[in-house]
């Protein structure tokens, strides 16, 4: 196992070049399980965490920040061992909470920010969360507004830093400024579906995210188990389903190429997706999202791979990206 430590971006916080995502917990992973893979996480030097107060899908929104505050308050150091990260924006409708005007509402008011970041903390069983992102951008609020709410919990001790979730370019380019403008450290990461199958973020948000030294957080590294022997699997009969069986007939020529690859380069095309994300600078952890020990303990092998200028080129034939970054992949 090779997971290693890194700064986030440019920022002073140093966190494992792999981030444990915990969508799964609660849903496809039961909470006892759930508590192996932290425990399991730590022992293998992954102690950046992430979160969302929607996750606890298939149950409550919030049930899933409810599992990791209860592995928290078993003790033995696990808080102060981890870098916890949670999300804030979706809407928030539980069956034990009466409806507030704004707050269960997509969006980043104050109001919302204010509220929601103390029932996480109060799920998480924690006084304060390292990096609060915003899931999602809310155009309609004033930058003023929700730079002051994160001002305000930063003052207050209940966020160190503050990142952004599935923002375009110009979006982490306007808060960044907006917060200078403040004399603000602004956002410090940016969570982005990135893969070998999904490059886009290639164009402008990985452009951005250098320009203003954040650490990028690829979600969906494996595109939804795609990449992670998709090909192997439909045909020996492990994963069935009419859209899941249309994408891997759509795209067999591309997956035979994918997976012979792999297989002469001796690693599962899973950890290979990884590697490739993880020989990027501007990526600072790919968030994986295990359901077993076994699939975690696969995701940190992927981080003793090296590939070498041949097998990155001959990814970019069989994955080929936009053409490089905004405005030279479309103009001169």
């Amino acid at each position: 196992m090779s997971v290693t430590h890194k700064r986030l971006g440019n920022h002073g916080v140093r966190v494992s070049n792999l981030c444990l995502g915990t969508m799964n917990f609660g849903w496809h992973t039961s909470e006892k399980d759930a508590f192996r893979i932290m425990d399991r996480a730590l022992e293998l030097g992954i102690n950046f965490f992430d979160t969302a107060d929607v996750y606890g899908w298939g149950g409550e929104p919030g049930s899933t920040e409810e599992i990791i505050g209860r592995w928290l308050a078993q003790g033995g150091g696990r808080r102060e061992a981890i870098v916890l990260a949670t999300k804030v924006y979706g809407t928030m409708k539980r069956q034990d909470a009466r409806p507030e005007p704004n707050s269960h509402a997509g969006g980043l008011s104050a109001y919302k920010i204010r509220k929601h970041l103390d029932a996480s903390l109060a799920r998480l069983q924690a006084d304060h969360v390292d990096l609060y992102q915003m899931h999602h951008i809310d155009r309609d609020c004033p930058w003023d507004e929700t730079w002051q709410a994160f001002d305000v919990a930063t003052q207050q001790g209940k966020i160190t830093y503050v990142g952004s979730s599935n923002f375009a370019g110009w979006d982490i380019a306007t808060a960044c400024q907006e917060a200078a403008r403040r004399g603000r450290m602004g956002l410090v990461s940016e969570q982005s579906i990135y893969n070998l199958e999904n490059r886009m973020v290639e164009l402008e948000v990985i452009p951005a995210c250098r320009h203003y030294g954040m650490g990028l957080l690829p979600w969906s590294p494996l595109a939804g188990g795609f990449l992670g022997g998709a090909l192997e699997k439909h045909d020996g009969g492990r994963r069935k389903g009419d859209e899941f069986a249309d994408r891997v007939q759509s795209k067999r020529d591309q997956l035979k190429r994918w997976e012979d690859l792999c297989r002469r380069l001796g690693h599962p095309p899973g950890e290979v997706a990884l590697a490739w994300l993880l020989h990027n600078p501007v990526v600072t952890a790919p968030i994986v999202g295990p359901r077993t020990v076994a699939q975690l303990e696969s995701a940190a092998r992927a981080a003793a791979i090296e590939l070498d200028r041949e097998t990155l080129a001959e990814l970019d034939v069989i994955f080929p990206g936009p053409g490089g970054e905004a405005p030279g992949a479309y103009a001169w």
